[in-house]
């Protein structure tokens, strides 16, 4: 799937507008056409069993939070919510227990994508679509639709804001703040930071790695203010790891540079709110994922088709966008940010 693609899937999912006609109806030769109705309108009952990891970060918590809320939204949708677990086993059996169970779609964000590809599999191949969210299978074929953040994009968003801030600056001095170094998520946003900083002629000088918790955030930022008496500008890739980030620089009396979080929480757009922080910004990786993988899971349990895409049925991937929330728009993002 390429990124022009998968922007049309994301595009059509902020529009949140989606038609009761079934897939196999319409003007035919792949055209559906726009939307007469709504997809808000009640339809058959749908059973969607949902599992996710434990809520132990910000982030997840409000994923867990944001799926129920989604669901609560539709008349005839009946959610099923597994507890939240690290146990790759306990989620596997977790699934197992959907299959049994007979429910009509399954809404997954794995704790270890490849560790659940074969019970994804085993209920695709039972009939029971599964809405893969965040964290990808390691086969195609394991999941009806996947929905995804985009990391690389957050880097770029990020590179891109601090370009436009002290870009006109060549010496300027940049710092990176990164989550789990041997994460491929984490590898994606820095690679994502480092191309768009590229673009205006920077590079990240000064570079730690934190564990997306708020102990560590501090630790690391510590050392590296420690490390580097003056910086412009600072890339911390996670916002619940920020609190401690935050902590680090106000115990370190620093406020030369400016700040841009990652992930959208609460907590960073009041920062951002209140004028006199050094987080000026914060790059969203949206805790909505599924959220969105309810709506879809309803979709294609219901044989319906996405309204605003031309093409029949619903996409089998959507990479969700990366917006940077600033001073001026905060607003629009606050009231549905997560708390960490």
């Amino acid at each position: 799937m390429t990124t022009a693609v998968a922007f049309v899937g994301a595009g059509a999912l902020v529009a949140g507008c989606t038609s009761n006609e079934p897939e196999n109806q319409g003007s035919g030769g792949g055209g559906g056409g726009n939307a007469a109705s709504s997809n808000d309108e009640t339809g058959d009952t749908v059973v969607i069993g949902f599992s996710a990891p434990a809520a132990d970060h910000g982030w997840m918590a409000g994923i867990t939070e944001a799926a129920r809320a989604e669901a609560e939204n539709y008349e005839d949708v009946e959610l099923r919510v597994a507890e939240g677990t690290n146990d790759v086993n306990t989620q596997i059996s977790q699934v197992e227990t959907f299959i049994n169970d007979g429910v009509d779609a399954i809404v997954l964000l794995p704790f270890d994508g490849a560790a659940l590809t074969p019970v994804a599999l085993q209920a695709m191949e039972a009939g029971i679509p599964v809405i893969n969210v965040d964290r990808e299978f390691n086969d195609p074929a394991a999941s009806r639709a996947t929905i995804l953040g985009d990391n690389y994009g957050m880097g770029v968003s990020a590179g891109a804001y601090i370009c436009e801030q002290v870009g006109d600056n060549p010496d300027a001095i940049v710092a990176e703040i990164a989550g789990i170094d041997s994460l491929p998520l984490t590898q994606d946003r820095s690679q994502g930071f480092e191309d768009a900083l590229a673009e205006c002629g920077l590079d990240v000088d000064n570079r730690v790695a934190a564990e997306f918790t708020v102990e560590s955030g501090e630790e690391v930022t510590a050392n590296l203010l420690q490390a580097a008496p003056q910086i412009d500008a600072i890339w911390n890739h996670d916002d619940d790891q920020g609190v401690g980030v935050l902590a680090a620089i106000a115990n370190a009396n620093r406020s030369e540079f400016i700040m841009v979080g990652g992930a959208g929480s609460a907590n960073a757009m009041e920062e951002i709110q209140s004028g006199d922080s050094v987080l000026q910004a914060t790059v969203i990786y949206p805790h909505t994922q599924a959220a969105d993988g309810i709506k879809l899971a309803r979709l294609v349990a219901q044989g319906k088709n996405m309204s605003d895409l031309t093409s029949q049925g619903v996409p089998r991937r959507i990479v969700l966008d990366a917006p940077v929330v600033t001073a001026e728009n905060v607003d629009q993002f606050i009231e549905n940010a997560f708390r960490s």
